[in-house]
């Protein structure tokens, strides 16, 4: 049962002018039961200017929100498992304009009418090669008929075994010449354990989460950690995910595991298989904005967060960078943020926002799903921190 005031929470102490917009969205969203909890943080000129949590960790037990939380990052992971990608690009392990088959030769995908085009990885980073994600499709699409995980539900497969099912799936387009939200960055990760030899959490660990001081973020949950319960979306309030839970979504049906975050048996997904705090995220956005701090050259940390699809991208007026999603034209996008800006969320009810020319980082972890990613909330965010 929710309880009849918001509970109390723990609020920055700086100074900030935004600070004051920021808890009003944040009392708002809490007191009209869209979200149960959350934690913000946000940086400023590379200057920690807010950090909030708000709201229930646990609403049954009563247990409160905490600056640290733990939560799954769902597809916040696709920009860490990217970011790997261009350092081992850098290192020049792999090219993005490499075929997948260099790599996974199995890896067959082929057009409805039977042609088998190339996929480079850059097709698979930008999303733009083709794939699909079951979780958009309707009950008889063919990542349903096939088994394919979206990475979010229990399935007991092998990472080889999902990327089997997918590559038996038709390509919806010709590679390069649609923008489709889909199962990528799995396929990636895949491809990024063949070229090191090494596992992906390994890998990931070694050349990203581990040199930025991200001891918080992994792909399976260290026993014992306190994870944020999730919640869904409901009326009159979020309403608790048992597990599998079953959301409708677009044109699909989301399916959730919460116990995937603890399952050490279950693949690592590249797209959506990771946990992590708000600080942790905030070190990682902060790294992206400032030049790659040591893991991406400032080159590729530049490339990564700057169209490269042009007109192709996930709604009107934004593209996608090299694992991100970036603002072109905030007339067409109905928006009231600055062009260039860009981020991306997560379905479990996660968010990040980064406006590189006010060199503004702004990370939303709550608990409810997809009111978090996607919605009233983390808008009025975005427009309460640039004013």
């Amino acid at each position: 049962m929710t309880p009849p005031s918001s509970p109390p929470a723990s609020r920055s102490s700086g100074s900030w002018e935004r600070a004051a917009a920021l808890d009003r969205v944040i009392d708002a969203a809490i007191a009209q039961r869209q979200i149960v909890g959350v934690v913000v943080i946000v940086a400023r000129q590379g200057q920690i200017a807010y950090h909030r949590a708000a709201g229930h960790a646990d609403r049954a037990a009563g247990r409160l929100m905490r600056a640290g939380e733990t939560f799954r990052l769902a597809s916040m992971t696709k920009a860490i498992v990217s970011a790997a990608a261009l350092a081992l690009a850098d290192r020049g392990a792999l090219s993005l304009q490499d075929p997948v088959t260099r790599w996974l030769p199995e890896f067959r995908p082929r057009l409805p009418d039977g042609r088998e085009p190339v996929i480079r990885l850059q097709h698979l980073i930008t999303h733009t090669s083709g794939l699909s994600y079951r979780l958009v499709e309707p009950p008889d699409g063919p990542y349903h008929r096939l088994g394919v995980s979206d990475g979010l539900e229990r399935s007991g497969l092998t990472l080889h075994e999902n990327l089997r099912r997918i590559a038996r799936a038709p390509l919806r387009f010709e590679p390069g010449t649609q923008w489709h939200y889909s199962v990528g960055v799995d396929v990636l990760g895949g491809v990024l354990e063949r070229v090191t030899g090494s596992s992906l959490p390994a890998l990931i660990r070694a050349i990203v989460t581990g040199p930025l001081g991200m001891t918080h973020t992994h792909f399976t949950a260290p026993a014992g950690t306190p994870i944020a319960t999730a919640y869904a979306d409901a009326t009159p309030e979020p309403l608790a995910m048992s597990d599998p839970f079953h959301l409708p979504f677009l044109d699909g049906v989301i399916v959730y595991s919460p116990s995937r975050a603890f399952a050490e048996d279950e693949f690592p997904s590249g797209g959506t298989g990771m946990v992590g705090t708000a600080e942790d995220y905030l070190r990682f956005l902060e790294a992206l904005r400032t030049g790659g701090a040591g893991v991406l050259r400032p080159e590729t940390a530049a490339a990564m967060t700057r169209n490269a699809t042009g007109a192709l991208g996930p709604n009107p007026g934004y593209g996608f960078g090299l694992g991100v999603q970036v603002l072109s034209d905030p007339a067409t996008a109905q928006v009231r943020v600055p062009a260039g800006t860009w981020g991306w969320g997560g379905v479990y009810g996660t968010h990040y926002w980064v406006d590189p020319a006010a060199a503004l980082s702004l990370v939303t972890l709550t608990n409810t799903a997809v009111a978090g990613m996607i919605g009233p909330f983390p808008s009025a965010l975005q427009q309460a921190a640039s004013g």
